[in-house]
């Protein structure tokens, strides 16, 4: 066999380990996840998952990895260049929050690492930088917010990210405990698309607030799936987008 089938089929066996881990971890946090489950899953010995990966600690590092790179790449599909500070912004929230909505198997897999008080995410140097970037990209849209008078001075980049992600990763965390106490399915398109515009308005009044040049509506014309504005006769109703919600 030459070398780059023989590589093929090793990157080959490490997705399927990493997908098998990854279902296992999310649905049972680092502590309660088996070994021997991996391998059942993924359907393979023991000797071949140890032969790529030495632990089951590094096996979970390199889950961890993949999972917060599936979230940054789904937020970076959302595209913010070239867009008003406002819209930039909105567009922000409503990836962080769909994230969630679509992928909650990435809660479980935060709150066990929560738990170790994040000693496997210390150990990968990727994550790190997955998030620095991210905090820049926020970051250069504030500043235009500023220089142009729309948003208010001083605003902390990582500050804001952190807060527009507990907005939406509470809800989903919560859901079934909330669902229960307030007797609401959360859930529920409507909910969601609710609290996706809370988020929204949220971050958008704390930013604009004391701005020399406030939005006096939200700073943004509605638009088309394209990102193209729409006329105003278009617009007389408010449109409701579909949307991907998965079954949790």
């Amino acid at each position: 066999m030459s070398e780059k089938p023989r590589k093929r089929d090793s990157i080959g066996t490490q997705d399927k380990i990493l997908a098998a881990a990854q279902m296992e971890f999310a649905r049972r946090g680092y502590d309660g996840a088996r070994v021997d489950a991996i391998i059942a899953r993924a359907k393979i010995s023991k000797n071949l998952l140890y032969h790529h990966f030495s632990s089951k600690e590094e096996l979970y590092v390199k889950v961890l990895e993949r999972t917060y790179e599936a979230m940054r790449r789904r937020q970076e599909e959302i595209p913010l260049t070239g867009l008003e500070p406002v819209a930039a912004i909105r567009r922000l929230c409503d990836a962080t929050f769909q994230t969630f909505i679509e992928e909650p198997e990435v809660i479980v897999m935060m709150n066990s690492e929560n738990i170790h008080r994040g000693r496997h995410v210390a150990k990968s140097p990727i994550i790190r930088q997955l998030y620095s970037r991210l905090a820049g990209a926020v970051d250069v849209i504030l500043r235009e917010g500023e220089s142009k008078g729309v948003f208010r001075p001083g605003v902390d980049a990582i500050d804001l990210y952190i807060s527009i992600s507990a907005m939406g990763y509470f809800y989903i965390s919560n859901r079934f405990t909330l669902s229960m106490i307030f007797d609401r399915d959360l859930m529920r398109s409507d909910y969601l698309e609710q609290h996706r515009k809370t988020i929204i308005d949220m971050t958008l009044a704390y930013l604009t607030e004391g701005a020399p040049n406030r939005p006096q509506d939200d700073g943004e014309k509605p638009q088309d799936a394209s990102g193209r504005a729409t006329p105003q006769s278009e617009t007389a109703a408010p449109v409701r987008r579909k949307r991907v919600i998965a079954k949790v």
